[in-house]
């Protein structure tokens, strides 16, 4: 009886320690890669809510428009979303997102989604976007970031690195300055796009979602090409693929090319 009941109780540790291993990952819904997932989606608002309001305050929105066309295409590609991780049976993913789309007046080839919906495009990355449809490849992108929850991937990394595997919700009330300086990095804030934010696998998940979303948007897929043909040429010299964290440019448009008859079975123009 004694052996039975140790054997049980093995069963049921050995249960409970899966159960508490598989929640501590996340995955990914297009792509199926599985991620450390140590932050809650709560605190994550929080931060996130915060850390945008303050930054508009010093950025405030432009209005002309372009903003207007950050907003339209915004629209349409969170309705793609939506459209998208439904079919997939993911529409819980985005439950809590409140959509937002603002133009701020910044020179930095940048843009940015934070967890919950909240997209802002530099003005600095328009002359590379040229038009609505550049711009939804890179709304895509960065929507597909959040989606993803990258920045919560990069968060978790960072709270085993250097707190030891400590709760973001910990982290919060005890050092909200570190955590928001935590959030900034992982979300890629105030960085320029594709330098600091995000690693290769982000970056090429990233790439493969967005098409799919901007498809589905009713944005021709094919645009992506000349988008990052032009970030390459405007980037100049880069380190050889193996010494960056982000995809060679040409590899990057390779694997486009590869995903672009999958991506145009979304496409409806």
């Amino acid at each position: 009886m004694k052996m039975r009941l140790s054997s049980q109780f093995a069963f049921f540790v050995c249960l409970v320690i899966s159960v508490l291993f598989a929640s501590c990952f996340y995955k990914n819904p297009v792509t199926g890669r599985r991620s450390l997932a140590l932050v809650d989606d709560a605190s994550v608002l929080s931060v996130a809510n915060q850390q945008y309001t303050t930054f508009l305050s010093t950025n405030p929105p432009v209005q002309n428009a372009n903003a207007e066309m950050v907003k339209r295409v915004g629209s349409r590609m969170s309705t793609a979303v939506a459209q998208y991780l439904g079919s997939i049976g993911q529409a819980s993913l985005i439950k809590d997102y409140r959509w937002e789309y603002n133009l701020v007046n910044n020179a930095e080839v940048n843009a940015w989604c934070m967890p919950g919906g909240k997209v802002v495009v530099y003005s600095g990355i328009l002359p590379l976007t040229q038009d609505e449809t550049g711009l939804a490849v890179v709304m895509g992108h960065e929507i597909a970031h959040a989606v993803a929850k990258h920045g919560n991937e990069r968060m978790s990394d960072q709270l085993v690195a250097q707190y030891g595997g400590v709760a973001l919700s910990q982290l919060l009330s005890g050092k909200p300055a570190e955590t928001q300086k935590l959030f900034n990095t992982a979300y890629g804030v105030g960085s320029t796009l594709g330098v600091l934010a995000y690693s290769r696998k982000h970056e090429s998940e990233a790439d493969e979602m967005g098409l799919y979303f901007m498809a589905m948007a009713g944005y021709d897929p094919n645009a992506a090409i000349g988008f990052w043909q032009r970030m390459a040429a405007k980037s100049g010299g880069k380190p050889p693929e193996f010494l960056s964290t982000h995809p060679s440019d040409q590899t990057r448009i390779n694997d486009i090319k590869k995903l672009l008859p999958k991506a145009m079975t979304y496409y409806k123009k």
